[in-house]
């Protein structure tokens, strides 16, 4: 009888926090068994050989969304499955109740239950959620929700406060289906901190935390009616002249300011422009002793509105925050080539390109990214900037992994999970929507050439992705973190 399930030889592989290690790797029940110099293939049921590629820790794709606008079942299916094309192993979604997802509020007690059972048997990753507590009722929830659903993470969304949401005339309370006089603003969120850091406190091991999208609404009502009054452009600039970085600016400071009062661990989620970044710097430096991470995503590394306005996509790649300029695109890349950024996520959301329409302001936000993980940071961050392959996989699996709860990811080493990726460097591809394997039919990135693509993806040491094809069986698990 073998005496592993799978090895992995000739490869190099890329160690977060270590480097790079010419050595074979054996897998034995979903996890990593064994590196050495060389390892018998005879001892092994299957046999990968990677020479002349490397071999990564699985992504942890900690900003996703299962459900927005599909159903949670069809998204898990299909959306999941594009992870494995980027080299995503795990994926982290947010949920929250109210408007889109399964459109119903409540206690998260009676609802979380019915999400976990639409993704079950459906995923080809590993999955775990963020929840989000929109009314009080719900962040007394957040002890069980911890102790019984290993759930660690939650989340505010500054921009719902008192606002009609992107200006279509949608009441914020309408849209979470509160209670009159359940409000959401720095009230809910420092209550909301409060239970955040008491669930922490209460735990002998492991972090929880609050991700917060920080937009200020306020101001936002002020720059759109501006944009709208001026002769209302459809266009992404127009958006990003809508909803300025002076926005998370000022959302980043009032939020640093609950969390310092609080002891509440944060992570500032998708910073956008150089102003967001600058304000995550200036939150660190006031607070040192301060738990705040940070997080941006492929799009706003990569993508500019005055170039996507240009080849006629703008309302394709409509997200909040905006898609900004090409200067902001740069300093993000410096925040990540100088340890300011934590990790780096996809904020994958499914949405067709019907629902964009060809209106800018009824347009719904968001688009998938996850199947370019690997390959945005391996082309765009590696090859083109230099970034050391070992700050990839700590930024793209390790950092994530530890930021939210997942001890067996984000490594190479003995013990880890058997979340595993083998790459080749030198693959050069163009993005095209059908490439991704999403159930999206269009694609922000469409015509970019990447060079480093996943070949080989595995999940809990089963092959998952292998050359283009996708194992028809999903073999993903619940993260309870």
């Amino acid at each position: 009888m073998p005496r592993y399930d799978l090895i992995i030889k000739n490869g190099t592989l890329v160690q977060p926090h270590l480097g790079e290690i010419p050595a074979d790797l054996a897998v034995r029940d979903g996890k990593v068994a064994a590196l050495a110099d060389d390892i018998d293939a005879a001892q092994a049921t299957e046999v990968i050989d990677a020479a002349g590629r490397v071999v990564l820790p699985g992504a942890v794709d900690a900003h996703f969304h299962l459900g927005i606008y599909r159903s949670l079942e069809q998204d898990a299916e299909e959306e999941t499955r594009s992870s494995l094309v980027g080299g995503a192993t795990s994926v982290l979604s947010y949920f929250r109740t109210g408007e889109h997802y399964l459109d119903r509020t409540g206690p998260y007690g009676e609802i979380f239950p019915d999400v976990l059972s639409a993704v079950a048997g459906r995923s080809h990753t590993d999955y775990g959620f963020h929840l989000a507590p929109m009314d009080t009722a719900q962040v007394r929830e957040i002890p069980d929700l911890v102790a019984e659903h290993g759930v660690s993470s939650f989340k505010y969304y500054m921009f719902y406060k008192g606002f009609n949401l992107a200006a279509d005339s949608r009441d914020a309370r309408a849209f979470r289906m509160a209670e009159e006089g359940e409000e959401y603003d720095l009230g809910h969120l420092y209550q909301l901190m409060e239970a955040v850091a008491a669930a922490g406190a209460a735990r002998p091991h492991g972090r929880v935390s609050l991700s917060l999208h920080c937009e200020q609404a306020e101001l936002m009502r002020l720059f759109i009616d501006r944009v709208r009054s001026a002769g209302d452009p459809q266009t992404l600039r127009a958006y990003h002249d809508g909803r300025p970085p002076l926005t998370e600016e000022v959302a980043i400071a009032e939020a640093a300011a609950l969390a310092r009062a609080t002891g509440c661990p944060v992570n500032l989620l998708h910073l956008s422009s150089a102003a967001a970044l600058a304000g995550a710097r200036a939150a660190r430096a006031a607070s040192p002793g301060l738990d705040l991470r940070t997080e941006v995503t492929l799009h706003h590394l990569c993508l500019d509105h005055d170039s996507l306005d240009a080849a006629g996509r703008g309302l394709g790649a409509k997200v909040n925050p905006p898609i900004r300029t090409r200067a902001d695109n740069d300093a993000l890349w410096e925040g990540v080539l100088d340890g300011t950024v934590d990790w780096v996520a996809s904020d994958h959301a499914c949405c067709m390109e019907e629902s964009k329409g060809d209106a800018l302001w009824p347009a719904l936000p968001g688009f998938g990214g996850t199947a370019l993980l690997y390959p945005v940071l391996l082309s765009e961050g590696h090859h083109k900037r230099g970034l050391p392959l070992r700050r990839v996989t700590e930024l793209l699996s390790a950092n994530p992994a530890a930021a939210y709860g997942l001890p067996g990811k984000g490594s190479l080493m003995v013990g880890a999970d058997a979340d595993l990726v083998v790459a080749d460097l030198d693959d050069v591809r163009t993005v095209t929507a059908d490439l991704l394997l999403s159930g999206q039919d269009h694609c922000p990135f469409e015509g970019r050439e990447l060079r480093g693509w996943p070949t080989t993806t595995i999940v809990g040491g089963h092959i998952a992705y292998h050359d283009g094809k996708v194992h028809p069986t999903p073999s993903g698990r619940y993260l309870s973190r």
